[in-house]
């Protein structure tokens, strides 16, 4: 049987409650419960059957003791029915990882580090020390998901926290003692680690599937990397969470939806309804926030859900659903041009994430963040991809600063170019694993790490689009190469006097330029670009403009006629997708002002009209009308060498444009 597709507009419902609050659920009733959820325009919402404290929230036939002590009802059944007789889907919540009741009652299941302590001091308030899955707490699981299936009509599930960490405990140590392998390695302790989520995840969807095949499962880490890969099999979709006022950051989103919408399944977005995040009772997100962020997902597409915690007395907060219904009706509107939409992309952004050597599981490069925020704010349409996508459905790829390139990985891209693609790559991007020189044939001779830093870039005139014809800082170390035969030098890298040590200083940062040339910056090579510092990764620390522009240079010579063309603007989100089956296209502009006027988060706190935004697309075929949508308020518009030109007279925050062909 086939899966469900995903609705629109799902709520996510924390409830990790401690045993010492009373009165659980005693003010509880279905029908408000219900009507809320309706009038907020929710389809879908995720309950709780357990929480991180370890309790359950049903009346559990194998486990009534771990019920919460102050809980006199079936909470979970009657938020069920009340849901589903008002056709809202209910996928069901466990904590998996993360159990304070278990961690008590089974120190020896948890993971221990290798001197054998949890990483969480004992009198740490939380529940933050991870259960050890190779232990027979794995058995706990199993009966608890299965008894759920057995007794309640769950249409997924929803299972938090699956992270892994180096473990020194018992179980652990004697299987990699089994498997021949030496416990006191942390890269075997990571290995056992990885393979035990994997094994986890394929078993428990077996479980699944094997009783109801029409189960939704997701298994949530707080991010989607690569790594995925390895058991995408056990995932019916996908979902991103990301909470741009928490630890995530609004640079999180894109960087991970833009690859995650790549694996072939279906994207739900998370942000939440806190003003900062998970747990923060009786906190709102401004409402021009918690619109920008729904908003940022259809524009991704991506379906929307937003988190919210429920009261230990049972009851919504009436506000907090004013708040979310204001924002799901305008989405609700919207999913006529968003459902079976895909992106429509030109430039695939390789991220190092999954390769041999990045240890940073749930953690984003520094390179990808940047070259994310610089490609977002020239508008060009681009997918984050990985080693194993179809690299034939992009007119250029981008390796950005860090991205060591192996032998089966160089012929790949050879045979790409060979077809006519175009590459950007920076820094030590394409260089072999040892660093002995470049892998891929793009004019350029590697000789080591630059000797000074900063360097400053000096474009030649054919380079010099939005820069200035002078030196310019690059303050992160380059590499030192050289130009081989045939290859066009766009830009030259300065040195300053000296590197500043004790002995060596002006002033209070860099020396200035020297004058004397230090080898080439920027060198064109066919259809390879090649930037010689770290131009992303120095994007994604400071953002010098100068940066942003040696990059549209490049763009515009690898590039030319990108699918759309929009005036650059920083916050201005520009995304292209197509529903084919209506033979049409659909423009997002989507403009948040975001500022970090707080020493902790970033915020949005106003909508900032925008006017008179021209937009060209260039277009196969005929167009026979363009609209504001849903509004339904014709563009006039112009065909142009292959483009059509409009201009949107007002953007106020968001607005979706039609292209519609002819039947």
């Amino acid at each position: 049987m086939s899966q469900p597709s995903l609705p629109f507009r799902q709520v996510h419902l924390d409830f990790h409650t401690h045993g010492l609050i009373p009165g659980i659920g005693a003010q509880f009733c279905a029908e408000t419960f219900a009507d809320t959820l309706v009038k907020a325009r929710i389809n879908s919402i995720n309950l709780f059957a357990r929480c991180h404290h370890g309790y359950l929230y049903y009346d559990s036939r194998k486990f009534p003791q771990y019920r919460h002590p102050h809980l006199q009802r079936d909470l979970l059944r009657e938020q069920m029915e009340a849901c589903r007789a008002r056709g809202i889907r209910t996928p069901v919540y466990l904590s998996i990882q993360w159990d304070a009741l278990m961690a008590e009652a089974h120190p020896e299941w948890l993971v221990r580090d290798e001197y054998g302590k949890t990483p969480v001091p004992t009198y740490a308030p939380g529940f933050y020390n991870s259960l050890c899955l190779n232990t027979p707490y794995e058995n706990y699981l199993r009966e608890l998901v299965s008894e759920v299936l057995d007794d309640y009509p769950a249409d997924g599930f929803w299972l938090d926290i699956l992270m892994p960490q180096e473990c020194s405990c018992r179980a652990c140590r004697g299987l990699i003692l089994a498997n021949g392998g030496d416990p006191s390695q942390p890269e075997e302790r990571m290995a056992l680690a990885c393979d035990t989520l994997t094994r986890f995840k394929r078993e428990m969807s077996e479980l699944i599937r094997g009783k109801n095949p029409e189960c939704l499962v997701f298994y949530n880490s707080g991010h989607v990397g690569p790594w995925v890969r390895r058991e995408l099999d056990a995932f019916s979709h996908l979902e991103v969470e990301s909470l741009p006022s928490g630890q995530w950051g609004y640079g999180h989103f894109p960087v991970t939806a833009r690859y995650a919408r790549t694996l072939g399944k279906e994207l739900l977005g998370m942000t939440g309804k806190f003003h900062t995040a998970w747990g923060d009772f009786h906190s709102f997100k401004n409402p021009e926030a918690l619109s920008y962020e729904c908003f940022s997902m259809l524009a991704h597409n991506v379906k929307c859900s937003i988190g919210d915690q429920l009261h230990p007395n049972g009851v919504l907060c009436p506000h907090t659903y004013e708040l979310i219904g204001t924002v799901y009706r305008e989405v609700e509107r919207r999913e006529p041009w968003c459902e079976g939409a895909v992106p429509v992309v030109e430039i695939g952004l390789l991220t190092p994430e999954g390769l041999d050597g990045w240890t940073g599981f749930g953690g984003i490069p520094g390179s990808v963040k940047g070259a994310v925020r610089l490609l977002q704010e020239l508008h060009h349409q681009f997918d984050i991809i990985d080693t194993e996508a179809d690299f034939g459905a992009y007119r250029l790829l981008i390796i950005p600063d860090e991205f060591l390139i192996a032998a089966p990985l160089a012929r790949k891209l050879e045979a790409y170019l060979a077809a006519g693609g175009a590459i950007i790559a920076s820094h030590r991007a394409g260089l072999k694993p040892d660093r002995s020189g470049f892998a891929l044939l793009m004019g350029v001779a590697y000789r080591g790490d630059a000797a000074f830093a900063p360097q400053f870039v000096k474009p030649r005139e054919v380079f010099r689009n939005g820069l200035r014809p002078t030196e310019q800082v690059i303050y992160l170390g380059g590499s030192a190469v050289e130009a081989e035969d045939g290859a066009e030098v766009l830009a030259d890298a300065i040195n300053p006097y000296f590197n500043r040590t004790w002995q060596h200083y002006c002033s209070h940062m860099h020396a200035p330029s020297s004058g004397e040339v230090g080898g080439p910056a920027v060198i064109r090579s066919g259809r390879c670009i090649y930037f010689a510092h770290p131009v992303f990764a120095q994007y994604g620390t400071n953002a010098p403009r100068w940066c942003r522009a040696m990059v549209a240079n490049a763009l515009d010579l690898l590039l030319p006629g990108p699918r759309v063309r929009v005036p650059e603007r920083p916050g201005l989100l520009v995304t292209l997708n197509e529903q084919k089956a209506e033979n049409r296209m659909v423009l997002h502009l989507l403009y948040g002002a975001i500022t970090r006027n707080n020493e902790t988060i970033e915020i949005i706190d106003e909508i900032i009209p925008l006017s008179d935004i021209p937009v060209s697309l260039k277009v196969d075929g005929a167009v026979e009308e363009v609209r504001c949508v849903p509004e339904g308020s014709p563009l006039p518009f112009a065909r142009k060498e292959g483009r059509i030109e409009f201009i949107l007279p007002r953007l106020n925050g968001y607005q979706m444009i039609c292209v519609s062909r002819p039947a």
